[in-house]
């Protein structure tokens, strides 16, 4: 792992995400990022430096201003505080759309991971203004994790992997290995059977064997849960057996009720309390 990325509002959900990143990038020694996007008001007009221009609502402006001049001290401040970490340390203010501007740092610096927090609540209102985060999970191209209460990096050691283990799947499990490796954890391969996918254990299990042999896997388990649905299935057994983490694939679209849908990936990152690592499936 060379580089991650955190999207940062100032928040708690942020200062979890944070958190949790640096003691990643402690134990990679990489790059970690924060970036911060301040959002343009309707009634705002930015140029690329961050300028208002001036035929904007005078009180409309002065507000802007001193946030994005209190935000440049404070992210002045954790450029300082964080020069002689064991990792290498950058921020960035950016001006526009949240999405855009964190789908575009994930782009230039070619982010291995992004750490990103999460409210968790109806409809994602989470701390990224609206449906960002749904968006980054949806879209981006490097795996997401999503952080919602304060979480250690050391107490990651059981990693629940839902998938159906086809073809796609292979695509992203060594990007899941990177981070096995990097925290030590095991790794339970679980398949999640419902009433409208289920499938005989024999071939599940043939599945599930072929899969680890042609990923060279190590420290695994293998599962088989049985409930109404996906989403359910995976937060049930999460649950059942205490795992410290998620992780799932989306195809980034929605509308496919099967595990790899990414609607099921965002309801599980909406749902669940425990970290959840999602990568799109390209």
């Amino acid at each position: 792992m060379k580089s991650i990325l955190v999207p940062y509002d100032f928040s708690e959900e942020a200062e979890y995400a944070f958190k949790f990143a640096q003691e990643l990038a402690s134990k990679a020694a990489c790059k970690l990022k924060l970036v911060h996007v301040v959002e343009i008001p309707t009634t705002q007009h930015f140029n690329t430096m961050g300028e208002i221009n001036m035929n904007d609502n005078y009180i409309d402006k002065i507000f802007v201003v001193d946030m994005v001049e209190k935000r440049k001290k404070q992210m002045a401040e954790l450029e300082e505080a964080h020069s002689v970490k064991p990792y290498r340390f950058s921020s960035k203010i950016s001006f526009g759309n949240p999405y855009a501007g964190i789908s575009s740092e994930i782009t230039e610096i070619k982010a291995d991971l992004v750490v990103m927090g999460s409210k968790g609540s109806s409809g994602l209102e989470e701390l990224l203004i609206g449906s960002n985060t749904e968006k980054v999970v949806r879209h981006s191209k490097a795996p997401v994790l999503t952080i919602k209460r304060p979480t250690s990096a050391d107490s990651i050691k059981n990693i629940v992997f839902a998938s159906d283990f086809s073809e796609n799947s292979k695509k992203i499990i060594s990007k899941l290995k990177d981070l096995q490796a990097l925290l030590h954890a095991k790794i339970s391969l679980v398949k999640i059977n419902t009433p409208n996918s289920f499938e005989n254990t024999l071939v599940t299990n043939k599945k599930i064997n072929d899969f680890i042999s042609a990923n060279e896997l190590e420290n695994i388990k293998i599962d088989i849960f049985n409930s109404s649905s996906e989403e359910e299935g995976i937060i049930e057994y999460a649950n059942e057996f205490n795992a410290d983490m998620i992780a799932m694939a989306t195809h980034g679209r929605t509308g496919f009720l099967h595990l790899l849908s990414g609607s099921i990936a965002e309801d599980v990152v909406n749902s669940a309390e425990r970290p959840v690592w999602t990568m799109k499936i390209a």
